[in-house]
């Protein structure tokens, strides 16, 4: 039996100060054990970030890239986690899953500076109520069908 993951980008556009961070795609589809690309576009911003969060859970930081893609701090979530900042056609943040597995099931969220407080309530209801606030979050969702 092959499972497949699928990759739900329900997130919402957030614009604020001029600057706008949102998934490339409504959904990505991925065999467990194959490589699963995750993109937002933006359109300015000095530091990015990926996190992970687990239902019950607070964010977890994977990753920040910041000055131009100049310095990347990498956290010790896994090691199968890379960040890659593109500017040629546009600007994008990808966060590259090699092997997928059912551990990968997580909402993960691409964010610039301000970004988020850890503050799973809060999270919750913006994810949930597509609401305003003063963080720029994108959220992906993978699940195994």
């Amino acid at each position: 039996m092959i499972l497949h993951s699928v990759i739900l980008l329900s997130a919402f556009a957030y614009a604020a100060y001029g600057n706008e961070i949102k998934p490339t795609k409504s959904e990505e589809f991925a065999d467990e054990g194959f490589s699963v690309k995750l993109s937002c576009n933006y359109s300015s911003a000095d530091t990015l970030h990926w996190y992970r969060q687990y239902p019950g859970s607070a964010p977890e930081f994977i990753v920040l890239i910041s000055d131009g893609a100049k310095q990347v701090q990498v956290s010790n979530v896994d090691s199968r986690f890379t960040a890659k900042v593109t500017k040629n056609k546009g600007n994008h943040v990808d966060l590259e899953i090699s092997s997928a597995s059912i551990s990968d099931s997580a909402l993960y969220y691409c964010a610039m500076e301000p970004t988020v407080t850890g503050n799973t309530r809060t999270q919750h209801k913006i994810l949930t109520h597509n609401t305003a606030s003063t963080s720029h979050i994108s959220n992906l969702h993978i699940c195994y069908r």
